[in-house]
């Protein structure tokens, strides 16, 4: 970004320069013929080189050499001019020539002894080295060979040129030594102008620039990896007019303070430090034409630009400035451009900007600027260009914005716009960019917007807009991109749109769209990508006429037809997804013979019957990544044995049997392996990939021990085992694994104790050991705490093992996580993996009601505690009321002791709090009433006392939440408080040996339905969420709460 952005500047001053250079020719007049061997040395040095004729056909070249003919003269050949008196040859501009090939040391170029101007920039001499021979030219003034493709260290003979007055070396992978730099500066008496951009000068000490003539005035060192300090000296180089600097992070020139007296007129500083802030000396630049900072300054900026009343164009990108800009900013009645994109400003700063009329340029993207596009943006009729992207402005956008008559590029994303989308856009007819997604407008898309007949790109996403998609669109003839998702269009897609020839991109995924598709989708002759995903379409999908499709995503529709029929001409297709559709057809590998472009294929969660007998030679070499989710299978595909590039291979919920097969082993790019939910059988083979990061085996039944080979790569994320017969000891390697973010080993046969060996793996963020055979105390063996134990981690289940002695206080206090998950910037995400073609989200079981779910998705915002079912005694730590961000809470089934802490009211995110069936006295708190997101309580099976407080939460509870607590009394109980001495109602005994009694408990607020795990997200956007009760998508399993505690009962006895 910041060479395309500087290079504009540069290459107008190179035009000059070799302007300058062409009217100094040209004032010789050419009376004399030159001399016959200058003519032959330069048809000689023509037939050195070729024509590259793939430029000359795009019109970028001069080709003057083709003017250049045996027997004319050749002082009036294009780019040669002579000297009126000696007809020597003086200048040689062969610039954008088109040359190509190797530059020869002998070249007769060198027979020019006279020459005083030598011009061959921008050709391409195949990365040769300057020869030494150019030392030969004693009378050159001026050398440009920028972008020419040269290459190598610069040679210390270009320092025999005692006469330059410019040079220009940039862009050509050029090396300048120390020492040959030292001599130029020192020999160079006359230079005015040194252009070295691009040019590698790491071994340069910044400081010989300080030796460089008075009489400089252009100094270009961009992007030439300078290292050191670079003197601020620079700015009183009494003749300076032009300066350009940019290196890195360890490239520092401090500004001046005081005193900043110069001729500038364009100054460039970037990727590097020039001080903490921009002082108010700037202010003393009164010829500054151009100033573009972008090297980390901060605070404010000095009420003092606005002296600046020569600047046409103002960048100060990518720093750390903040607060206003200053009003005096009106003053630069000249701006033409403005940048100020990618820093902290905070405060509206349009008023002043609006007064500046000359402006064709303003970008402010990605700042957090507040409050409305004032009416007055009308004042900027000269734009062309205007990006407010990455705000916080709010409000509707005025219709004063379709004054801006002479606008290509409208961007307005990501703020907080709303209301409708004016009309008035209409007369941008300008527009090639309109840009205005991940906003809160509204209603429909106003069909004026199809009078935008230049619009190529046309960006709608992630609004709230709704109706249908209006037919005026078709108008759009020049679109390439269609970006309409992440809305509420209904109806059915435009029927008559085929004018969207040049369609490259349709994005009209995550909509309310229904009816069938139209017929003019599978016939665009651009489209590369098609994405109709997560919509209601229906019908049957037809064969794609085009070629041209690299991306295709239907899934989640209600879609029907023939796969092999459709896509059977996409031979470019690299990336198909048609999971949870209504494709019902046999689909067999080498129906994608011809689709050997494809990377990743996913199918899952269909009707399709899936047969894996193959030619043995078919293979898709490109494969990285497939998912073949609930598709029936009932044996592992073999035609993925070729496939040897493949990242993520997921399988999961099918019928596959048997044991993995070897070949997976050889699969070294693997990442990503989930063959959950399958009937595999056997040991889980050692030899696995060793640079997995998430390997989910849950759910078939496996056994033996838990292999460690794979753990060698120690880059694991996920290693899910939860459901199987594996036993033994977990692996100690783990604690290798410093990446790992989730450690599911429930439901097994696992014999331990807790892993405290894993207190300091540093991204652990899920631990679930339920329902094994773990033992012992749970506590931190760290002598001197130096570091949190499990830093990161916020869903921690323990239960149904046989862990015993008090609640881990140690870890309750370095729960860092589940004290403070709302710090975290941004919105919630799901946890998961990122692979090339696709992204695989994290699964977790959890309990709920007695019975297990699995959450198709975690979400960073969740946080639990379930250590249910074990052999805790002793008091509840008060230092559990610390952990705030719990969504959930689980202590049941221990022998717990004493008052129910007063703390737990500072729990204000929980959801569900179980507390039954331990040995608790006392009443129960009145607080616990403020906990006004809690939509689950037990307290049943205890020795809880007095009256049930009423109001608030209490009033949502049923008789569940207390029974089996004889000395409680009032509402919902049918006990009077004045009878307080009768005996409760008898409760069947057996539901307190199998479980505790949830059979009437009631969800808080009313929740009696459990929402799927996708409407989590859009809860937690629009509104208060009732977390555990909207996270949940998941089937009970057959294994409820009352089979395992036998289980573990029979465990015990044995």
């Amino acid at each position: 970004m910041l060479s395309t952005l500087f290079c504009l500047p540069f290459f107008f001053l190179c035009l000059k320069i070799a302007f300058s250079s062409s009217i100094h020719a040209s004032s010789f007049s050419t009376t004399h013929l030159c001399s016959h061997n200058e003519a032959a040395a330069l048809l000689q040095f023509k037939t050195s080189f070729s024509i590259n004729y793939t430029l000359y056909d795009l019109g970028l070249c001069d080709t003057k050499t083709e003017s250049w003919k045996e027997g004319i003269d050749c002082c009036s050949w294009d780019g040669v001019s002579c000297d009126n008196v000696t007809g020597h040859v003086i200048v040689l501009d062969l610039s954008s020539d088109c040359l190509s090939g190797t530059f020869p040391s002998n070249s007769t170029l060198f027979l020019l002894k006279n020459l005083e101007s030598l011009n061959l920039a921008s050709n391409n001499f195949r990365l040769s080295k300057i020869p030494p021979e150019i030392s030969q030219f004693t009378r050159l003034k001026h050398l440009d060979i920028s972008y020419s493709q040269f290459s190598g260290q610069v040679p210390a003979e270009i320092a025999h040129l005692p006469k330059l007055v410019s040079l220009n070396l940039s862009y050509s992978d050029l090396i300048f030594e120390t020492i040959t730099f030292k001599n130029l500066v020192h020999n160079l008496s006359e230079v005015r102008e040194l252009v070295l951009g691009g040019v590698n000068m790491t071994s340069v000490n910044p400081r010989f620039f300080m030796n460089l003539s008075s009489s400089l005035t252009t100094l270009d060192l961009w992007e030439s990896a300078l290292r050191g300090n670079f003197s601020n000296s620079i700015f009183h180089f009494p003749n300076l007019k032009n300066f350009y600097l940019s290196g890195e992070q360890n490239l520092t020139i401090d500004l001046p303070s005081s005193n900043w007296s110069s001729p500038l007129q364009r100054l460039y500083l970037g990727d590097m430090n020039c001080g903490r802030q921009l002082r108010e000396s700037i202010g003393d630049l009164k010829s500054l034409q151009s100033l573009s900072l972008g090297c980390n300054l901060e605070g404010s900026i000095p009420a003092s630009i606005g002296n600046l009343s020569q600047l046409t164009y103002l960048t100060l990108f990518s720093n750390n400035f903040n607060g206003q800009i200053p009003t005096s900013l009106a003053n630069l009645t000249q701006l033409t451009s403005i940048y100020l994109y990618n820093n902290r400003f905070s405060s509206p700063i349009l008023t002043p900007i609006c007064n500046l009329r000359q402006l064709t340029s303003l970008d402010i993207y990605s700042n957090n600027l507040q409050g409305q596009i004032p009416p007055s943006i009308a004042n900027l009729n000269q734009l062309t260009f205007l990006s407010l992207s990455n705000n916080q402005f709010s409000g509707p956008i005025p219709a004063s914005i379709g004054n801006l008559s002479q606008l290509t590029n409208l961007s307005l994303s990501s703020n907080n716009f709303d209301g409708q989308i004016p009309p008035s856009l209409a007369n941008l007819t300008q527009l090639i960019s309109l840009d205005l997604s991940n906003n809160q407008f509204s209603g429909p898309i106003p069909a004026s917007i199809g009078n935008l007949r230049q619009l190529t790109s046309l960006y709608l996403s992630s609004n709230n807009l709704n109706g249908q998609i209006p037919p005026s669109l078709a108008n759009l003839t020049q679109l390439t991109d269609l970006y309409l998702p992440n809305n509420k269009f209904s109806g059915p897609i435009p029927f008559h749109a085929s004018s969207f020839s040049k369609l490259s991109i349709l994005d009209l995924s995550y909509n309310l769209l229904n009816g069938t598709l139209p017929p003019w989708i599978f016939t665009l002759p651009l489209l590369e990508y098609l994405y109709l995903n997560d919509n209601q379409l229906q019908g049957q999908i037809t064969q794609f006429q085009q070629n041209s499709l690299t991306h295709l995503d239907l899934s989640n529709n209600k879609l029907q037809g023939s796969i092999r029929n459709s896509i059977a001409n996409l031979v470019n297709l690299s990336h198909l997804d048609l999971s949870s559709t209504h494709f019902s057809d046999l689909v067999v590998p080498d129906m994608f013979w011809a689709l050997q472009n494809l990377e990743t294929i996913i199918l899952s969660y269909n009707n399709l019957s899936l047969g894996m007998n193959v030619d043995a030679n078919f293979t898709l070499p490109k494969l990285t990544d497939v998912s073949f989710s609930s598709c029936n299978l009932s044996e592992f595909p073999t035609f993925l044995r070729h496939s040897n590039g493949l990242q993520s291979l997921v399988l999961s919920k099918n019928s596959i049997h048997g044991n993995i097969p070897e070949w997976i082993c050889e699969k070294d790019d693997l990442k990503i392996l989930d063959l959950s939910h399958n009937n595999f059988i056997g040991k889980i083979p050692n030899c696995l990939p060793k640079f997995l990061s998430v390997l989910n085996l849950q759910a078939n039944y496996f056994d033996g021990n838990i292999p460690f080979g794979f753990l060698e790569g120690r880059g694991l994320r996920n290693l899910n085992l939860h459901g199987n017969q594996m036993d033994g000891l977990l692996p100690r390697s783990l604690v290798h694994c410093r990446m790992l973010e989730v450690l599911d080993v429930g439901n097994n046969n696992i014999s331990d104790t807790f892993p405290h060996w894993l207190e300091s793996t540093p991204e652990l963020q899920v631990l679930v050991l339920r329902s094994n055979k773990f033992h012992g105390f749970v506590q931190s063996t760290k002598e001197s705490p130096s570091s949190p134990s499990f830093p990161k981690l916020r869903v921690l289940d323990l239960s149904s093992n046989d862990f015993l002695g008090p609640l881990p206080l140690q870890y309750m206090e370095n729960f860092k996580a589940m004290m403070d998950l709302h710090g975290e910037d941004g919105s919630p995400e799901y946890m998961k993996a990122l692979t090339i073609g696709n992204s695989y989200i994290y699964s977790l079981v959890v309990t709920w009601k007695g019975f297990d779910y699995e959450l198709q998705g975690i979400l960073t915002v969740f946080s639990s505690l379930h250590l249910s079912n074990n052999m805790f005694e002793g008091e509840i730590p008060n230092v559990i009321g610390k952990l705030s961000s719990l969504k959930g809470l689980n202590l049941s089934h221990n022998n717990l002791t004493g008052h129910i802490p007063l703390l737990l009211a500072n729990l204000t995110n929980l959801e569900w709090l179980d507390l039954s069936s331990n040995e608790l006295v006392g009443k129960i708190p009145d607080m616990l009433g403020s906990l006004t997101q809690l939509s689950v309580l037990n307290l049943s099976n205890n020795h809880l006392i007095g009256r049930i407080p009423q109001g608030n939460q209490f009033d949502t509870f049923g008789n569940g939440s207390y029974e089996g607590n004889l000395g409680l009394c009032g509402i919902p109980l049918s006990i009077s408080c004045d009878a307080i001495g009768t005996p409760l109602s008898s409760f069947q005994e057996k539901d307190e040996l199998w479980g505790f009694g949830w059979r009437v408990v009631v969800l808080g607020y009313g929740c009696g339905v459990v929402f799927g795990l996708v409407m989590g997200y859009q809860v937690f956007r629009t509104g208060k969420p009732i977390w555990f009760v909207s996270l949940f998508d998941g089937r009970p399993s057959q294994s409820g709460r009352k089979m395992r505690k036998a289980r573990r009962l029979v465990q015990r006895r044995s």
